[in-house]
């Protein structure tokens, strides 16, 4: 790819400086040793992706609002997929931000402009709003663990905004902690038309998933013993990190994920990594557990 800015379909215009296209070989001097002096913003497209295009202004505009604050590369998964496979994108538009060389945040989709604003805010300002101040808070109480609160917060602010898919994923995912997954799939089934695939139905789809495929799992204790008797069982220590998950203990349960990936980075088609990009999504992109987990899954993929 040669290093002209790409637009959608037309020309560049204006902020060159702020927006390039990135390879895999230049990777690492343009995401993760310039997002060391700024953030980073990482575009996942493809020429064939019709949301890209959409998606490809509306963010250009912002970055380029921000007068320098941010920078954006640009990187075309048909010529350079690695990176892309390694981070676990699995569709696209997909932005992953990068931050003292780490990924902190990102979202998938063809986002409307306030949305892309408020994603870039986060790295670099505060949010704003009534449904966002009262997101923020129930995201607070969830991570607390005081679930009925933070499904009254999530609730409060589908009243003041009764399509915003923060909102609802957040609800069904305090439905899937307080362990009610039938309420919690006719939450998700009220779903605006249209917002099926934004990050945070995404996030209350796995999160469901997950919920599901632990639900056999019982306690730890004898997966830990399988584990502690034979450390190379990777089904086992797999099958620990599900378990571990449910009960809430996520950074433990990303160390068991890790660790198979650093032993056997094939096995079971790569299902440790795998998994741990759905317990991202099931997390949402904000977690800092998500955030911690990120930084581990790169340092095993990239050192």
């Amino acid at each position: 790819m040669n290093d002209q800015m790409i637009i959608g379909d037309g020309a560049a215009t204006g902020g060159a400086e702020a927006i390039k296209d990135v390879t895999s070989a230049s990777f690492r001097v343009d995401v993760i040793a310039e997002s060391a002096r700024q953030p980073v913003l990482v575009d996942f497209w493809a020429p064939w992706c019709g949301p890209c295009k959409q998606l490809a202004p509306v963010l250009e505009k912002v970055v380029q609002s921000t007068q320098g604050k941010v920078r954006l590369v640009k990187m075309n998964i048909d010529e350079h997929p690695q990176i892309a496979g390694q981070l676990g994108i699995k569709s696209i538009p997909a932005v992953i931000a990068f931050q003292r060389g780490q990924p902190v945040d990102g979202f998938m989709g063809a986002l409307p402009e306030g949305q892309i604003k408020n994603f870039i805010e986060r790295l670099v300002g505060p949010l704003t709003g009534a449904a966002d101040d009262l997101i923020a808070e129930a995201e607070a109480a969830l991570a607390a663990g005081e679930h009925e609160a933070a499904a009254e917060t999530f609730a409060a602010a589908l009243q003041e905004d009764e399509a915003n898919t923060k909102a609802l994923g957040g609800l069904v995912r305090v439905l899937v902690a307080l362990g009610d997954l039938e309420q919690a799939r006719a939450a998700l089934a009220q779903t605006p038309k249209g917002s099926e695939n934004d990050p945070a139905i995404t996030a209350a789809k796995a999160a469901i998933e997950i919920a599901e495929q632990s639900g056999n799992l019982g306690e730890t204790a004898e997966l830990e013993a399988k584990v502690q008797a034979n450390p190379a069982d990777n089904q086992a220590r797999f099958d620990l990190a599900l378990a571990l998950n449910a009960q809430g203990k996520r950074e433990a349960a990303t160390d068991q994920l890790i660790a198979i990936i650093k032993r056997d980075r094939n096995w079971n088609d790569d299902g440790a990594r795998k998994q741990l990009v759905q317990f991202f999504e099931a997390w949402g992109h904000m977690d800092e557990e998500t955030i911690s987990a990120r930084r581990k899954l790169s340092a095993a993929l990239f050192s």
